[in-house]
């Protein structure tokens, strides 16, 4: 099993921005789909966004337009920038290849609030 290890998150404030990071190791990870999900506190984890191996990307609804995934192959990483965050945008945000080999990592706590 493959852990991605997410880092980047922290506090912020309405409005704000963050960029999180999904780094692999051991792997290459631009041959994988990869997700970005996330996990409010009592609530199920949900989608939030996904970059293919051909780099086409989907998101969820309530994130378009504000949130933007990426790729830098040369790092083996995925990205998440947030722009415009909102309060129920806060969770714990883990990312994922889509193959069986994956496996959840720890995931990176992230907090609007002012």
């Amino acid at each position: 099993q493959v852990q991605l290890v997410e880092s980047g998150g922290g506090l912020v404030q309405p409005g704000g921005s963050l960029r999180l990071s999904c780094a692999g190791s051991g792997i290459i990870l631009s041959s994988y789909p990869v997700g970005w999900y996330r996990q409010a506190p009592g609530k199920q984890r949900e989608f939030v966004a996904l970059i293919n191996s051909g780099d086409i990307t989907n998101y969820a609804d309530s994130v378009k337009g504000r949130f933007t995934i990426s790729r830098d192959n040369n790092k083996n990483a995925v990205y998440l920038q947030m722009n415009n965050l909102k309060p129920e945008d806060t969770a714990v945000y883990y990312c994922k290849g889509l193959a069986s080999r994956f496996s959840w990592g720890q995931g990176t706590q992230v907090t609007v609030s002012s």
